[in-house]
């Protein structure tokens, strides 16, 4: 630590704090990876492809998934300068990522693909930059491509954001064309980060990471005052304190240094091991002469989705909850807590923002924790009012109350379509067929329509995305936001085997698709239950009334095979005693149903095409 006791800190006015923001594959992570040779700070023989895409799940599926923070020196006009730089997830199940990237900046590059235009989560993420007070800087990427038309969506970015097409950048992030310039108008434009040095520290956790050898590595913003290494702080929120042992910087491997100053982005590591003690959006001050009033955190996210997380092997559950733990802190917008299911033992109910978010989170506790995980069928949050006037919020279908239900109410959200317009009548039907209201429709330019549609949250989640890409060839995109709840006819749809209801394949649905999701459930696991020595019936039954059912048919033994020629009376004998016997192993015989068929029967068609979507 000795040797960077001589380094002075950077003044805030050579300080530029920015992100990138776009939608899902127009170039953000290659863009980055163009500042990162540009400047400097990567060496030829260290790069590759997409370098801030730090996890095997990102590189795999080819999207960002965590936000991630690195420093750039920049000349700019004869003037040194410090750029910290943020990329940032295109995918709407994680805009949460986004807000947070957004509050460590001034300013944020709006990066639009040169050959697409405009798509809805790129005017999502601007109205989020615009709710921030961001200087926004417009960037056109993909120059490049034949298919390229910079001067049509210049026009269109400039109509949105308020400004001359001919301030509109245009860049190619794959060939390295335009992105000095683009530094040089972040340097002109962005301004540069306010704060008071000589005031009591203040610093924003924006993100956390835990670290098996060194425990928890905190990623702050500075505000006011600096933060020194051996300096003991604060958590504002929790009153807990801790010694730091190291401070430092990403530039774009983390890197110790003498402390962070009013502006800077940095890290910092208290050898602290348990993960609550590092909460994203708490304020950082010091032990003493510490900071009065904490800095205005983040909006808690609000789970959008419940999904049940069980180990296979029942003696994992004390590490699925470890697990659970420390991806927390990695992920903030994930939400947990225990549950028991009669058919699949402890695990926990854990929220979700999204399907996609849902599909990370359980690879990410498969690979990098190595456990074997079922994840029960999600479901949004409903609002049950009964008769006798009591009301209850139902996460999980095993929680649908008996009784008299006076109304049930279901989230609602408000969807944002952006797609060529010869595709209006497909994506009209296709709404309607979920329930879907049109609140809205506006022409972008001649050839390009926004819809906007008022939609159940429990038709979105699933399969509502992949059937949109395939109606409109993949040239739709969409946006959602959550909007309040609504009155909805919803029922809950049992599984029975054998009479007993199995509660990991109950589903909350729509009274006009609860014979769908019930005929297709028992025809499945027909399939999938093994046959047993007796007969087997698969119901689907809203209440006390059947709705579907299929019959698994049992294994006939042959006890004839011995008995040639002689009495019939013999044969007629041991066919009843057989019969007796079926009979009574009926009414005790319990259905074993194996852990194959829960994970076959659970992991539905859609999680399959949610995969698929990951890649696009």
């Amino acid at each position: 630590m000795s040797s960077f006791a001589d380094t002075t800190f950077t003044p805030p006015e050579r300080i530029r704090n920015f992100c990138i923001i776009a939608h899902i594959d127009h170039g953000k992570s290659t863009l980055a990876d163009r500042m990162l040779q540009l400047t400097g700070v990567l060496e030829e023989r260290a790069y590759r492809a997409q370098y801030l895409d730090r996890m095997d799940i990102e590189r795999e599926r080819g999207i960002t998934i965590k936000a991630q923070n690195v420093r750039l020196p920049w000349t700019s006009e004869g003037v040194d300068h410090v750029l910290h730089m943020i990329d940032t997830p295109g995918h709407v199940d994680f805009t949460y990522e986004v807000s947070r990237s957004l509050a460590a900046c001034e300013g944020a590059i709006l990066l639009v693909d040169a050959a697409q235009g405009i798509e809805a989560q790129t005017l999502a993420n601007l109205y989020l930059a615009m709710e921030h007070e961001l200087q926004i800087i417009p960037v056109l990427n993909k120059i490049d491509l034949p298919a390229a038309e910079p001067d049509k969506y210049a026009a269109e970015l400039a109509h949105i954001i308020g400004c001359e097409p001919e301030d509109v950048l245009r860049v190619s992030a794959k060939t390295g064309e335009g992105v000095d310039a683009v530094l040089d108008e972040v340097v002109r434009q962005i301004p540069a980060p306010q704060g008071d040095p000589e005031a009591p520290p203040r610093a924003m956790i924006f993100d956390s990471v835990y670290d098996t050898y060194r425990g928890v590595v905190t990623y702050i913003r500075v505000v006011d005052g600096k933060i020194t290494p051996r300096q003991r702080i604060r958590m504002m929120s929790t009153d807990a304190t801790h010694e730091l042992l190291e401070v430092g910087i990403i530039s774009p491997e983390p890197k110790p240094s003498a402390g962070l100053g009013v502006g800077e982005v940095g890290y910092l590591i208290t050898g602290v091991k348990d993960v609550r003690q590092s909460k994203v959006g708490d304020t950082i001050t010091s032990e003493r002469k510490g900071a009065e009033e904490a800095l205005s955190g983040y909006r808690e996210p609000k789970p959008m989705v419940y999904s049940g997380l069980y180990p296979v092997d029942g003696t994992d559950y004390p590490l699925l909850r470890e697990a659970l733990d420390k991806l927390q802190l990695n992920d903030a917008a994930l939400t947990y807590e225990p549950e028991t299911s009669g058919a699949l033992g402890f695990g926990f109910r854990c929220g979700f923002l999204g399907l996609l978010h849902l599909e990370i989170t359980r690879d990410r506790l498969e690979r990098e924790f190595k456990l074997n995980l079922i994840s029960t069928a999600p479901n949004v949050v409903y609002e049950v009012g009964m008769e006798d006037g009591t009301e209850l919020v139902v996460t999980n279908p095993s929680d649908w109350p008996e009784g008299k239900i006076k109304d049930v109410f279901e989230p609602v959200a408000k969807c944002t379509i952006i797609a060529p317009s010869e595709f209006v009548g497909t994506i009209m039907e296709l709404c309607q067929s979920r329930r879907g209201q049109l609140s809205g429709m506006d022409y972008l330019s001649e050839t390009r329509v926004e819809l906007r549609y008022t939609l159940p949250l429990a038709e979105i989640v699933f399969d509502f995305f992949d059937q949109l890409k395939s109606r409109t060839r993949g040239y739709a995109s969409m946006d959602y936001e959550e909007s309040g709840m609504q009155s909805s006819n919803l029922v809950k749809v049992d599984i029975l085997l054998q009479g007993e209801p199995v509660d990991a394949f109950s589903a909350i649905v729509h009274r006009d698709a609860a014979y769908a999701y019930g005929t297709k459930m028992a025809s499945k696991l027909r399939e999938l239950i093994p046959r047993q020595q007796f007969e087997v019936p698969i119901q689907a039954a809203i209440g006390s009334r059947i709705i579907a059912r299929e019959t698994i048919r049992a294994i006939r033994k042959d006890v004839l095979a011995k008995c040639y020629g002689g009495d019939i009376s013999r044969k007629r004998k041991l066919l009843e005693k057989q019969k007796e016997g079926k009979k009574r192993m009926k009414t005790i015989g319990r259905v074993e149903v194996p852990q194959e068929a829960f994970v076959a029967a659970l992991s539905t068609d859609e999680s399959k095409d949610d995969k698929a979507k990951g890649k696009k």
